[in-house]
């Protein structure tokens, strides 16, 4: 419990800032390695997981052998069972399903706002290929530079239709992240995270992918910094919540000092404490989940369906678009998951979940 969990990823990988964010939130001990994931592991003697993802984090077992896990959603869960203070899971069983559901769509759809705009545009493209360069090596020489630059973008332009985007879609990815970032906007005058007062796996999950889209690609960050202050300030403040307590406000936010000394700071490490009230969700919330049943339910649905018909590719309308792209297993997965997380609630917490998804178009992923 008190071994620092060794973390490798890079700094240009949206999971990797997700999962280190949460670990500052709830002050978990870490070392973080950058670069080369396979090389770094080399160096301590660990054989790489397969495939070797980012972030790859190195746990140990009951004889202290070493546990590659790469995949951020269920890290967060085992991380759950080994650390009971500042769970990032919500109480509620209706909040915790919802929390489950949008951090899938940050993970699987939001990614592709990241994706998309690193590689479709030329300057995000001449950007990220010096930057991700640099982040595994700062002092490489400028003509390996630009070898090793020229071949990261060959490869993930080369990628682009995999998660979607060509130039029939591009308008149908413009439109939902600045639709996406209008929600975030709205929701943000209500609360400070997703679900009350308190960060749950969603935000971290949101958070992952708005670092790369407001912090190191040039397109969508200019369109963030014109259309979103709000969410760019909830970015900046997300990158570290380690200190974060329920007993702060305006007074306390200006740098006004707290005169009653014996006021006990509560730093979430109860987790019944900073949630909304699941019987009072705001409409803004309601909002985001509406953008999640317009744009990405039917991608799993459709995704789903060529799967079991053994189709290497699928096309599907949204939002009154043609979207195609290739047969992802990992997303028939995530969909199985969703389901399974929604067999876990009880008849009544199923119906509660049922009223708030109602007309949203996310219900018809739940039967």
């Amino acid at each position: 419990m008190d071994r620092k969990i060794k973390v490798f990823g890079n700094v240009g990988s949206p999971y990797t800032q997700k999962i280190l964010a949460l670990l500052r939130y709830r002050n978990i001990p870490y070392s973080i390695s950058w670069g080369d994931v396979v090389h770094n592991l080399s160096l301590l003697g660990i054989e790489p997981p397969k495939p070797v993802l980012l972030p790859t984090l190195i746990f140990k077992d009951e004889e202290n052998k070493n546990i590659c896990k790469t995949d951020t959603t269920p890290i967060i869960r085992y991380l759950e069972e080994l650390y009971d203070k500042k769970s990032v899971i919500p109480s509620s069983p209706v909040l915790s399903f919802l929390n489950y559901l949008l951090e899938d769509f940050a993970d699987e759809w939001t990614t592709k706002f990241m994706f998309h705009y690193r590689w479709h545009f030329d300057e995000d493209a001449q950007n990220a290929k010096k930057m991700l360069v640099l982040q595994h090596k700062l002092n490489i020489d400028n003509d390996s530079l630009k070898q090793f630059g020229d071949v990261i973008a060959e490869r993930q332009i080369n990628r682009l239709w995999v998660v979607g985007s060509n130039e029939d879609t591009a308008q149908l990815i413009d439109d939902s992240y600045k639709r996406y970032l209008s929600l975030m906007e709205s929701h943000f005058t209500n609360q400070p995270f997703m679900f009350g007062d308190r960060p749950s796996s969603s935000d971290f999950g949101l958070y992952g992918q708005l670092t790369q889209l407001v912090s190191f690609d040039p397109t969508p960050s200019n369109i963030a910094y014109k259309n979103a202050p709000r969410t760019i300030s909830w970015v900046n403040i997300m990158s570290d919540l380690s200190g974060l307590h329920n007993n702060g406000g305006v007074g306390e936010f200006f740098g006004i000092e707290n005169n009653n000394t014996e006021t006990k700071l509560d730093y979430f490490e109860d987790n019944n404490s900073g949630w909304v009230n699941q019987e009072s969700l705001p409409d803004t919330l309601k909002n985001i989940f509406e953008e999640i049943g317009k744009v990405y339910v039917p991608c799993l649905v459709a995704n789903s369906a060529a799967f079991d018909k053994g189709e290497k590719k699928w096309q599907t309308i949204i939002n009154g678009s043609t979207w195609s792209q290739k047969t992802f297993p990992y997303q028939v997965k995530c969909l199985k998951w969703i389901k399974e997380e929604f067999k876990k609630l009880d008849k009544k917490d199923q119906n509660k979940v049922k009223e708030f998804l109602k007309d949203t178009g996310c219900n018809i992923i739940l039967s």
